[in-house]
């Protein structure tokens, strides 16, 4: 479990194909710091398990199915990503529930500066529309964000300086990909409607 606090971005020291999955190795100097094998790592929201840890670097095995229905299919030699180490017991909770199980991929309509402000403007798949609400909570590449303004296909969400900083979203750009979690209480609230549709 995550709260979509992201810690640092870390850089992508290399992703290529194994046997038996794809291996991928970044640098993170924080979240490197007290990780364990076996521990999970939000890699732009993504929830990874460390396999290898040396000094400031992590290595995980990454499944060709993470690979393809997520963004990380993108990174590269040098790209920036989102890390997030999980909640601890005993730390405050900020941001929301996020699992790290990204829900699909969003596709960045409009990023750019409105007076001192940033606006972001993602696309979203018509699938999933039904859990985007006003004021609501989504993760962006790991990100806890809260919903400005839904319209018909794309949400608006509002940039502070911080997360600008702290995140890789200060050096996306117009039709990159991002990776999209939905609020994980709507979906539970959606399937006991179901269920209980389905049982009259």
């Amino acid at each position: 479990m995550f709260t979509g606090l992201v810690e640092e971005t870390g850089e992508v020291l290399s992703f290529h194909a194994q046997p038996e999955s794809w291996r991928l190795k970044l640098r993170g100097r924080l979240v490197s710091e007290d990780v364990q094998i076996g521990d999970s790592i939000a890699v732009n929201g993504c929830c990874l398990s460390v396999t290898e840890t040396s000094k400031h670097t992590l290595v995980f095995d990454v499944l060709e199915e993470t690979r393809l229905v997520t963004n990380l299919k993108d990174v590269d030699l040098g790209s920036k990503v989102n890390l997030e180490r999980s909640l601890r017991h005993d730390g405050r909770l900020g941001g929301h529930f996020v699992t790290g199980h990204v829900d699909c991929v969003g596709k960045i309509k409009e990023i750019r500066h409105k007076g001192r402000d940033v606006l972001l403007r993602i696309e979203v798949p018509k699938l999933f529309r039904k859990y985007l609400v006003y004021k609501g909570c989504i993760a962006v590449d790991g990100i806890s964000l809260t919903i400005a303004e839904v319209s018909r296909q794309t949400i608006s969400i509002w940039l502070i300086p911080h997360t600008l900083e702290m995140t890789n979203l200060g050096d996306r750009e117009k039709g990159e990909a991002v990776n999209l979690e939905f609020d994980l209480l709507a979906k539970y609230a959606e399937k006991i409607l179901m269920d209980q549709d389905r049982s009259k």
